[in-house]
């Protein structure tokens, strides 16, 4: 497995894991072994970031689109994600009520096609 696409799968952002993971392909049991008993290295990459742009988006609860409408273009670190989160500007507001509703709109037509598709 590339190291961009492992990096992907863990939630981490891959130009700051060492330079060895940056470099290195993964087999599935090594990928598999960083799952379940992660390295120091990564345990506090996740903990403390920076994280990727999806992760921010997940921890903010607003969508990739959203960061980039309010210019968030760069990884975050969980205090600065915290700082936000406490502190919510307006377009954080505005952004995760966009994301809920768009969310919430899934989930009924979603269930919308469950229920035709029972009939």
């Amino acid at each position: 497995m590339k190291p961009a696409t492992a990096a992907k799968k863990l939630g981490i952002h891959l130009p700051s894991a060492p330079a060895e993971f940056q470099e290195t392909a993964l087999t599935r049991e090594q990928f598999q072994a960083l799952q379940s008993d992660p390295p120091e290295w990564l345990a506090e990459l996740r903990r403390t970031g920076p994280h990727p742009k999806q992760e921010v988006a997940r921890k903010l609860g607003v969508s990739t689109s959203g960061l980039l409408r309010a210019g968030i273009t760069e990884p975050l670190t969980t205090a600065e994600i915290r700082e936000l989160l406490e502190d919510q500007p307006e377009w954080l507001r505005q952004e995760r009520a966009t994301h809920a509703q768009v969310v919430a709109d899934t989930v009924a037509r979603k269930a919308a096609a469950a229920d035709a598709a029972r009939r």
